[in-house]
C-alpha cells in the first residue's frame, strides 16, 4: 500500500543524473513532456546480495514547521508514551487483555483473544548512520523519502540533489518491509515501520533526522514478545482521521488494529497473504487485496465486508483508491490493471498493457486537463500503473466513452455500446458479495495513454505529486519526472508547489484526447 505529503522539490538543470544507457530521460503526453529530473538511490557500499531480501516501497514524508520548543527531558518523554500505552490497553482490553477478532473467510467469526507488550526502545542490533545532515543545519522542515532496501531503512531529502541518502537504518535481526507516514499522527510518532519478522515500530522522523549518526531512539516496539503475530509484515497503513490508530496486514491472513501501539481486533481477511491495504481518503472504507485474488472492500467503523471480487487469475498485489472513494484500482499477476466501482461493486473496466505482473497503481489527483474551464459534465480520471516489465503506463479514464458490453443473452454472445455506463451494465451487487472471476470478453477494455519504460529493473511503486511522478524500482532506484513546466516554474518561484492535503487535491477533470504516447 502507497503515502504522499506536502513539500517541494528544488530547482536543477541536471536532469539526468548516470541515466542508465538505452534508456530517454522524457515521455510525451498530450500536456507535454515528462523529464527526468534527478535520481536517489542508496549508498554504493550497500551489498548487492541484501537487495533482493525484499522489494523496496517508497513513503514520501513531509514534515511540517518545527514545534515551539518544550522542556520535558529524555526521561519523562519516555514516561509519558508509556503512561499513553498502559491507558490505550487498559481502555481497549481491559484487565483480561482481550480483544475482538473477525473473520471474512466464511464469514463474521467469533470473539477470540489476543496478548501483546509494548515497550520503548530501538530494536536488537538496530543502527544507524548519516552522510551530510547534522544537527546544526536540521530546521524541522521539509520533504523526505523513505524507502527500504535490505536490511535497512533510508531517508532522503528531497529537496537536494545528493543521490545518497542521509540517513539509514539497519535492522540486524530482520529486514523492514513496509512503512507509512502520518504528518499529523499524535505524541510525535509518525512513522511506522514493518519488519518480516512481523514486528513493528514507530518513531518519530524528527527525532531520528535529528539524532542523525546515533542509534534509533524513542521507537515504539511492539509486537516482539506478544506473540500476537510472528508472520511477516507485508502492508501498514495509519487510519485517515483516527486519531493515532493504524492498520498492520500480514502473510498469513491475519490484519491487526492498533490504538497507541496496543492491538484492538483482528481480522482475518483471507487464505494466504493480505498483499496490499489501503484506505478511502475519508476513512470510511478498507480495501485489500491478497494472494487468494480477491479484492475486499469493508466498511471500516461497522467492521463489515461490503463488496469485492476475484481477479481474472492469480494473486493481487496493489490497490489505489481515487480522491472521491467512488473507483479502486488494482493490479497483479493477470497483468491487468482493474478500475472497481464503489457504485456498482464490480470490475468496470479493465487495463491492458502491461507485459508483466502489476506491481503498482494510483491516480493522479493533480492532474487536471489544459484548456477547459471546468464546466463539463463528464468526469476523467488519470492514473498510473508499474510493472515488473520495467514499464510507467498512464491511463485516462471516462466512463461515458469506454465500451461497455450489453446484458449476455441465454447462449448468445455479448454486444457492446458507447455511452453512459449506468444504462447498459448489470444492477449492482448484494452488499458483501464477492464476486467470481470476470469473463475476458465481459469487461470494457481501455489502453494506455502512455507507455514508458523507466528502468531497468523491475518497478516496485510509483508516487504521484503536483509537480513530478516518482518511479521506484525493486533494487531501490528512485528517478523524478518532472511534469511539463514544472522545473521552469520552480526556477522563477521559489513557493512551495508540492502540496498533498487533501483539500487542495482536484478531485475531477475534463477529457482531452485519446492520442496514445507510447515510447
Amino acid at each position: 500500500m502507497i503515502n504522499t505529503a506536502n513539500g517541494m522539490i528544488s530547482t536543477s538543470s541536471s536532469s539526468a543524473n548516470a541515466q542508465s544507457p538505452g534508456l530517454k530521460t522524457y515521455f510525451k503526453t498530450p500536456e507535454g513532456r515528462y523529464k527526468l529530473h534527478y535520481e536517489k538511490t542508496h549508498p554504493s557500499s550497500l551489498l548487492h546480495y541484501a537487495h533482493g531480501k525484499t522489494v523496496t516501497q517508497v513513503t514520501l514524508a513531509h514534515l511540517k514547521e518545527k514545534p515551539a520548543p518544550s522542556t520535558p527531558t529524555a526521561s519523562s518523554s519516555s514516561f509519558s508514551a508509556s503512561a499513553g500505552v498502559k491507558s490505550a490497553a487498559t481502555r481497549w482490553l481491559g484487565s483480561g487483555n482481550g480483544g475482538r477478532a473477525l473473520s471474512f473467510v466464511g464469514g463474521n467469526g467469533g470473539s477470540k483473544n489476543i496478548s501483546s507488550t509494548s515497550r520503548i526502545g530501538g530494536p536488537l542490533g538496530a543502527s544507524s548512520s548519516s552522510n551530510s545532515l547534522t544537527n546544526t543545519n536540521f530546521d524541522g522542515k521539509g520533504t523526505y523519502l523513505i524507502s527500504n532496501v535490505g536490511d535497512a531503512i533510508f531517508i532522503s531529502d528531497l529537496n537536494s540533489q545528493d543521490k545518497e541518502p542521509i540517513k539509514s537504518i539497519h535492522f540486524s535481526n530482520s529486514n523492514p518491509v513496509c512503512h507509512a507516514f502520518d504528518q499529523d499522527a499524535k505524541e510525535g510518532h509518525d512513522l511506522l515501520i514493518g519488519l518480516s519478522s512481523g514486528d513493528v515500530y514507530s518513531v518519530s522522523l524528527r527525532q531520528q533526522l535529528q539524532d542523525v549518526g546515533k542509534k534509533l531512539v524513542g521507537a515504539l516496539h511492539y509486537n516482539k514478545d506478544g506473540s500476537v503475530n510472528s508472520s511477516r509484515c507485508t502492508s501498514i497503513t495509519w487510519v485517515p482521521g483516527g486519531d493515532g490508530a493504524f492498520v498492520v496486514a500480514h502473510a498469513d491472513g491475519n490484519m491487526y488494529v492498533y490504538e497507541k501501539s496496543n492491538p484492538i481486533a483482528r481480522w482475518h481477511v483471507c487464505q494466504g497473504s493480505i498483499n496490499s491495504v489501503a484506505f478511502s481518503f475519508d476513512g470510511a472504507y478498507l480495501a485489500t487485496v491478497g494472494r487468494d485474488g480477491y479484492l475486499r472492500v469493508f466498511d471500516y467503523s461497522k467492521e463489515q465486508l461490503v463488496c469485492g471480487g476475484k481477479s481474472y487469475y492469480g494473486a493481487v498485489l496493489c490497490c489505489a483508491w481515487s480522491m472521491d472513494g467512488k473507483y479502486i484500482l488494482t493490479g497483479g499477476e493477470d497483468d491487468l490493471v482493474q478500475v472497481w466501482s464503489m457504485e456498482d461493486r464490480k470490475v468496470v473496466a479493465w487495463g491492458e498493457g502491461h507485459n508483466s505482473w502489476v506491481s503498482g497503481v494510483a491516480f493522479d489527483s493533480y492532474w487536471s486537463a489544459p484548456n477547459t474551464d471546468g464546466t463539463v459534465e463528464n468526469v476523467m480520471y488519470r492514473f498510473g500503473s508499474v510493472g515488473q516489465d520495467t514499464q510507467l503506463l498512464l491511463w485516462d479514464l471516462e466512463m461515458d466513452e469506454i465500451v461497455v458490453p450489453l446484458r449476455r443473452c441465454t447462449g448468445g454472445s455479448p454486444t457492446y455500446s458507447t455511452g453512459s455506463q449506468s444504462s447498459h451494465w448489470d444492477n449492482a451487487s448484494p452488499v458483501g458479495t464477492l464476486q467470481p472471476a470476470s469473463s475476458i470478453r465481459d469487461v470494457p477494455k481501455i489502453s494506455p495513454l502512455v507507455a514508458h519504460r523507466v528502468h531497468n529493473e523491475p518497478l516496485s511503486d510509483l508516487i504521484f505529486t503536483q509537480d513530478s511522478v516518482l518511479t521506484v524500482c525493486q533494487e531501490g532506484h528512485i528517478k523524478i519526472w518532472m511534469r511539463p513546466g514544472a522545473a521552469e516554474s520552480q526556477s522563477s518561484n521559489t513557493e512551495t508547489l508540492l502540496s498533498t492535503s487533501s483539500k487542495d487535491k482536484p478531485l475531477l477533470s475534463s477529457k482531452i484526447g485519446g492520442s496514445s504516447y507510447k515510447q
